[in-house]
């Protein structure tokens, strides 16, 4: 892991999107709803709230296994191993039946709280959004005008060489991120600030 070169707050440094859960810790209800809870806190345009999740977990091994068939090969390797999907889906219709044009924003608000708060309940959590979409829209009756967006995986840090051989070289892999030069720029499009010196 890349330490930031500035200080940022450590729930934010220690995030990552680890793919090693250990498969035979479950997460209790009570920690499953601290983070929904964390979810419904997320802001939101004109306070909209355009966030649903589908929680699957042991309590109804049938819904879990569905999710999981949902999920592309690559992703069910090691997410199968983790004891909880949330499965994040967006409003994406108004009231009025127009168009939520920043539903997926603020969905990635409140998935965002969740990964936050996962960090500070020692969980591992990971963002997918490679799944069967429609399958799963189907399979979890998710009506007109909501989109499932992302498969959320969530539970405990597991031993790294329970791991596939290829999926623990990603999960050893260093973190890298653009330098602030590359994302904000001063004044105008691609205009460096003058004061900021990279990081070395």
């Amino acid at each position: 892991m890349k330490a930031s070169q500035i200080e940022i707050h450590d729930l934010i440094r220690d995030r990552s999107s680890s793919r090693n859960y250990d498969p035979d810790r479950p997460i209790s209800v009570e920690k499953i709803e601290r983070l929904l809870e964390a979810a419904r806190w997320a802001p939101s345009a004109g306070n909209g709230q355009p966030w649903r999740y589908i929680v699957f977990d042991r309590r109804n091994e049938d819904a879990l296994a569905q999710a999981r068939a949902c999920l592309n090969p690559d992703n069910q390797v090691w997410a199968n191993r983790a004891p909880v999907l949330l499965l994040a889906v967006a409003k994406t219709l108004r009231a009025s039946g127009k168009i939520n044009a920043t539903a997926l924003h603020d969905l990635g608000l409140a998935n965002e709280n969740i990964l936050l708060q996962a960090v500070s309940m020692g969980l591992h959590c990971r963002p997918m959004a490679g799944f069967d979409h429609e399958g799963a829209r189907k399979k979890f009756g998710i009506p007109h005008g909501f989109d499932p967006v992302v498969m959320v995986a969530v539970g405990y840090p597991g031993r790294i060489e329970d791991l596939a051989v290829d999926v623990q070289s990603k999960e050893m892999a260093v973190r890298t991120r653009r330098e602030i030069n590359n994302i904000g720029f001063f004044g105008a499009w691609e205009m460096k600030d003058p004061t900021h010196r990279e990081s070395v």
